[in-house]
C-alpha cells in the first residue's frame, strides 16, 4: 500500500493548521503547572506537556512563528523536512529532519522557546509527517505568527528566507 499525504490526513483525522499544513493533537497531559510556578510570559496554568501530529505537503510550508515554550519535532514518514530557526539575537540555523543520517538528517530537533522558525518539505510531490511535543504544554495564547515586515525589519540579514516563509 502506498501511503501518501491524503492517506495520513484521513487516517489520522488531521485538520488545517493556521501556520500551514495539517495537525491533530494526540496528547495533552491531564496534570497542570500552576500559573504562580510558571515564568511571567505565561498568562495562566499550562499542561505539563502536549503533542501533535503535523503534516506538510510539498507545496506548503510552516510559516515563521514562535512559541513561549520549547518544542521538539520528531520525524515519522515521507520526505525529509528543512527547519529554519532564528534565535532572538538573529542567529540563523538550518536543520534537516528525516531518516537519512548520511545526508545530515536527524530524527529530532529541539526549537527553544522564543526562536522564530519555519519549515518546508525537501522533495517535490511528497509530504512530511512529523510529531511536535511542547513543554510546558501548547496553548494558542503562546503562539505568535510572524509578520513579514516586522521580521524583515528585525532580521534584515535573513530577509530572503523570511520573505519566502511568511504568510
Amino acid at each position: 500500500m502506498i501511503r501518501d499525504a491524503q492517506y495520513w490526513i484521513d487516517h489520522l483525522k488531521l485538520s488545517k493548521h493556521p501556520e500551514g499544513g495539517y495537525f491533530k493533537e494526540v496528547y495533552r497531559s491531564n496534570e497542570f503547572v500552576n500559573k504562580k510556578n510558571l515564568p511571567d510570559r505565561y498568562t495562566s496554568f499550562r499542561s505539563f506537556s502536549t503533542s501533535i501530529y503535523f503534516l506538510l505537503k510539498s507545496h506548503e510550508f510552516s510559516a515563521f512563528h514562535r512559541l513561549k515554550s520549547d518544542e521538539i519535532w520528531h520525524f515519522y514518514d515521507g520526505s525529509s523536512i528543512t527547519i529554519y530557526a532564528i534565535s532572538p539575537k538573529g542567529h540563523l540555523t538550518k536543520t534537516f529532519i528525516g531518516n537519512n543520517p548520511e545526508k545530515g538528517e536527524r530524527f529530532q530537533l529541539l526549537i527553544p522557546k522564543g526562536f522564530w522558525f519555519a519549515a518546508y518539505v525537501n522533495y517535490a510531490d511528497s509530504y512530511s509527517l512529523v510529531g511536535c511535543t511542547v513543554s510546558p504544554g501548547f496553548d494558542f495564547d503562546d503562539f505568535e505568527m510572524g509578520k513579514k515586515s516586522d521580521l524583515e525589519k528585525r532580521f534584515p540579514q535573513h530577509k530572503e528566507i523570511i520573505s519566502k516563509y511568511t504568510i
